[in-house]
């Protein structure tokens, strides 16, 4: 197993993982709701998945990512969803054509949400409800060869974690189940409607992860991982977050200012 160094390229049996987008561990402070979710693209022979798809921030990146590997929209063949907020489901839009996947549960309770009060995309997950090449799943359904969805609540009722298992080691996407490193280590979540309920979930992410050694995990807002030796988790690839900012007189002159630790 290729455990891809730059944390972003793997090879797995035949299955080829690039994580196209680093979700980001952090809030904005004054300016609303950050977002910077991960987005993982899958290709097994014929099929082309995406794990999350993002917000309209990333609709022109999605499009330049794809290009770079020589693809288009149209050649995406399955999104899977792992929960209903904007910033990791708003673009299922630009795959229409796609086998759409979100969990029975997330949708049944997305669609009950009151308009205007959420990060729920209320417009969006209505004609969702109603696209012809939408699927909703439960716990323990195949969601894409090799991937089966698990039923994790906490964050929002249906949360999804996927697991890819390809008989050499697996990979665990977990969407906002568990968000982040902090939230792995602590079994607590900055976001929940129930904090027991979350910490079920990650205990049981846990338990995927340890199925196996070398298991990859792949949080919502975060590098993936691996368990290092002492058991703790070991970051793959390295962090780049960064803000452009015209502060100057003419827009040739930018500042760019770092969001990682010093």
């Amino acid at each position: 197993m290729d455990t891809g160094g730059d944390g972003k390229q793997f090879r797995i049996g035949d299955y080829e993982i690039d994580i196209i987008v680093h979700g980001f561990p952090g809030k904005s402070v004054c300016h609303g709701s950050l977002g910077f979710s991960t987005i993982a693209l899958i290709r097994h022979g014929k099929r082309i998945a995406l794990v999350d798809v993002g917000s309209f921030g990333q609709r022109n990146l999605l499009q330049e990512h794809l290009a770079e590997r020589s693809l288009s929209p149209s050649d995406v063949t399955d999104v899977l969803l792992t929960h209903s907020h904007y910033d990791h489901s708003i673009n299922w839009t630009m795959f229409g054509h796609a086998n759409i996947v979100i969990g029975k549960a997330e949708l049944d309770w997305s669609l009950e949400q009151p308009w205007g009060t959420t990060v729920v995309p209320e417009l969006y997950v209505k004609e969702l409800a109603k696209w012809p090449t939408m699927r909703t799943v439960g716990d323990g359904d195949e969601v894409f060869p090799g991937i089966t969805a698990q039923l994790a609540p906490g964050h929002t009722p249906g949360c999804l974690v996927f697991t890819l298992d390809t008989g050499d080691g697996d990979m665990i996407f977990t969407g906002d189940a568990c968000k982040n490193r902090a939230e792995l280590l602590s079994r607590a979540a900055d976001m929940t409607y129930d904090a027991a309920v979350t910490q079920a979930s990650i205990e049981a992410i846990w338990a995927l992860w340890l199925r196996r050694p070398g298991n990859i995990l792949v949080p919502g807002h975060d590098l993936p991982m691996v368990q290092a030796e002492d058991g703790a988790p070991r970051y793959l690839g390295r962090r780049e977050a960064a803000i452009r900012a015209w502060y100057g007189e003419d827009l040739n002159e930018t500042t760019v200012i770092s969001l990682l630790p010093e």
